[in-house]
């Protein structure tokens, strides 16, 4: 096991890994800019390295800076958290290079996972469904795009090769406006990501966003630990996750979640990660995988009373995963609702001094934050300040712990959207289950101020 973790990453993330080391034994090395410098895994740090100034581009994504700061500490291994560096391959390669552990999967398999188009060649060699689409980068020739997009079948989307979080996506409703779309894409594309590919699919009309959650070890066993609804979504943001998904069939879920498995498995995965699905008639899409650990994971531990930081650790200091999917059970429901620094309706973010943080509690009630009373919000990152996540036996129970525990929290001196939660949390269509990834845009749409 290792000695000691370099915690490349900040916020609650930070805290959360910086926890799982401790209950390990391992020294946590936490790495800050000069934003972050009152911030409270700084204070509880052994050790602390400030990288930079506050701009990311000059600290979290500055690798040098990072893997300088492993070496005068003497981490053995770098944890990147989500985000930032979490899913570059160049920099897991570095960290490997360097002489440390990357805490994450092989930078083959960020590669692979982290183009969009290898990424679904791989998944179709592996049995996992995909949505119709291109079989890979879309040609430069106009009259090849019309007839892969007529066999194909209107709408369809254009999507960036390279991109992520919702970016370099275009849906297009006609031919006539479809080599524009490309064209547009695609100079985005270039622009956003250093890379202009983009490929095809068929645009889904109502899906829902069901993920999947692996982890996997150097010894290529692999589990898969139940799934997640991210639907409740605004321009392609999470902002309140579940699971189990309301309404799917078991049966349908061990299905999917064993062609999960077994794709990681053929890529020789290790590490957590995430497939990514649309979910619509009953049907299974793959989209895309995120290759770390995602920020909606609470509500899986909470569902399995499986710590996933911890797995990580364990898989990446080479120790077997010490359950068999046999042993995985999921236990009654879990939500998770993101606490951002914004305002709740106009979602312009709300930087600034937290004058009042008092945080929920009672059965079944967990919050990841690392924000404390008078903790200044900094303007240069995220807005996300916390998350609450609840569980009970079942979804009722869950929903009923939710509004309590949005009813408790009180946050002052910055705006935050959980007001926009505690009507979530009261909306018909939501408590009955199964609302599509358009509808969070929809709901705000009539609920305008």
């Amino acid at each position: 096991m290792f000695k000691k973790i370099l915690i490349a990453n900040r916020g609650e993330i930070a805290l959360r890994i910086q926890r799982a080391c401790r209950e390990l034994g391992i020294k946590a090395v936490m790495v800050y800019s000069e934003a972050d410098r009152d911030a409270k895994y700084v204070k509880l740090a052994e050790e602390a390295v400030c990288i930079g100034p506050a701009a990311s581009a000059q600290s979290y994504l500055n690798m040098p800076a990072i893997i300088s700061a492993a070496e005068v500490t003497d981490a053995e291994a770098i944890h990147p958290g989500y985000g930032f560096l979490s899913e570059n391959a160049d920099f897991a390669e570095r960290v490997e290079k360097s002489g440390f552990q990357f805490i994450g999967p092989t930078p083959e398999s960020i590669r692979i996972m982290g183009d969009k188009v290898s990424a679904k060649q791989a998944m179709i060699r592996a049995g996992v469904p995909c949505v119709p689409g291109s079989d890979g980068e879309l040609p430069d020739d106009p009259v090849q795009i019309k007839r892969i997009a007529k066999t194909v079948g209107y709408p369809v989307i254009i999507k960036a090769a390279g991109g992520g979080g919702g970016r370099g996506m275009r849906v297009v409703h006609t031919e006539a406006a479809l080599i524009n779309a490309v064209t547009m894409t695609k100079a985005e594309a270039g622009a956003a990501f250093g890379n202009p590919a983009v490929y095809m699919e068929k645009f889904l009309q109502n899906p829902r966003h069901v993920e999947i959650q692996v982890l996997a070890d150097k010894h290529r066993n692999a589990v898969y630990l139940g799934e997640r609804d991210c639907s409740m979504q605004r321009r392609h943001q999470k902002i309140l996750e579940e699971s189990p998904a309301p309404g799917i069939n078991r049966k349908l879920i061990e299905r999917i979640g064993e062609r999960c498995v077994a794709a990681c498995k053929k890529i020789g995965y290790r590490g957590a990660g995430t497939f990514e699905f649309l979910y619509e008639d009953g049907e299974f899409y793959f989209i895309e995988m995120n290759t770390r650990v995602q920020v909606e994971h609470p509500v899986t531990e909470l569902v399995t009373g499986i710590d996933i930081v911890r797995t990580q650790i364990l898989v990446a200091a080479g120790e077997k995963l010490p359950f068999t999917q046999r042993q995985i059970n999921v236990h009654g429901h879990a939500i998770e609702c993101r606490v951002n620094a914004e305002d709740p309706y106009t979602f312009l973010p709300s930087p600034g001094r937290v004058t009042a943080w008092h945080m929920p509690g009672g059965p079944g009630v967990r919050v990841d934050s690392h924000v404390y009373n008078n903790y200044f919000v900094p303007p240069n990152y995220d807005s996300m300040v916390g998350k609450i996540i609840v569980h009970g036996d079942t979804r009722e129970q869950a929903l009923a712990r939710m509004r309590t525990a949005l009813s408790e929290m009180v946050v002052e001196g910055i705006k935050t959207n959980v007001p926009l939660h505690r009507e979530l949390l009261v909306d018909a269509k939501f408590m009955d289950g199964g609302t599509n990834i358009h509808y969070l845009e929809h709901w705000l749409e009539q609920h305008k101020r």
